[in-house]
């Protein structure tokens, strides 16, 4: 048996008015992805500098009054902030730019654009879409990454540091010490600076740490 093929019914205004409206969505689907990683590189850029700035207004400014092992804890966060941050940009830059190579242009007539190209345009259009979904959720955690780093470095414990143990006739206090002035003593403690007179004092001695809530004083 032999089979023969034999054209279709001809198209119709409604199917040629739909090949030219597909045709166009083709055409400008690059642009409009290319668009859309501009608009979201420059968005997501303005959150992080914002970040960055709100985090320098408050805390430390120095990760080694840390105590162990917040320090290694901020470094590591600091790390995938910028690892993250980094290949975060990169992809945004691709999905907004393309890549830094150059293009194959077939020679075809003066405002005639092949199927062959269109193809190459879809690729490239796949290609940066999801450069851009990348990019977007490597800047989204880069951004968690930091808001974790500026958590840590802002409400970690402070370095182990000598405390004293201070008894008088009102009672005990333990804290750290942060100076004595007109022989009077200031202790950094729980419930906040206080000041013992020494010449009151019945005992002053230095402990480890600091029983019950003086612990983190």
């Amino acid at each position: 048996m032999r089979w023969q093929a034999s054209p279709g019914p001809a198209a119709t205004p409604a199917d040629r008015a739909a090949a030219r409206h597909r045709r166009q969505l083709v055409r400008q689907e690059l642009p409009r992805v290319r668009e859309a990683a501009a608009a979201w590189r420059t968005g997501l850029a303005a959150l992080l500098v914002g970040m960055v700035g709100f985090g320098l207004i408050k805390g430390r400014s120095d990760i080694r009054e840390l105590a162990t092992p917040y320090d290694v804890v901020v470094g590591c966060l600091l790390l995938l902030t910028l690892a993250t941050g980094t290949l975060g940009a990169v992809l945004l830059l691709r999905a907004a730019h393309g890549r830094p190579a150059a293009t194959v242009v077939q020679q075809t007539p003066p405002g005639v654009l092949v199927w062959g190209e269109e193809a190459l345009d879809h690729q490239e259009t796949l290609r940066a879409a999801k450069a851009l979904t990348r990019g977007v959720v490597l800047t989204v955690l880069c951004a968690a990454a930091l808001t974790a780093t500026v958590a840590v470095t802002w409400y970690g414990p402070d370095k182990s540091k000598a405390r004293l143990e201070v008894v008088t006739p009102d009672g005990g206090f333990c804290g750290s010490p942060r100076g004595v002035t007109d022989g009077r003593l200031l202790l950094r403690t729980p419930a906040g600076q206080v000041t013992v007179r020494l010449d009151e004092a019945l005992t002053v001695r230095a402990v480890e740490s600091c029983p019950g809530p003086g612990t983190t004083g």
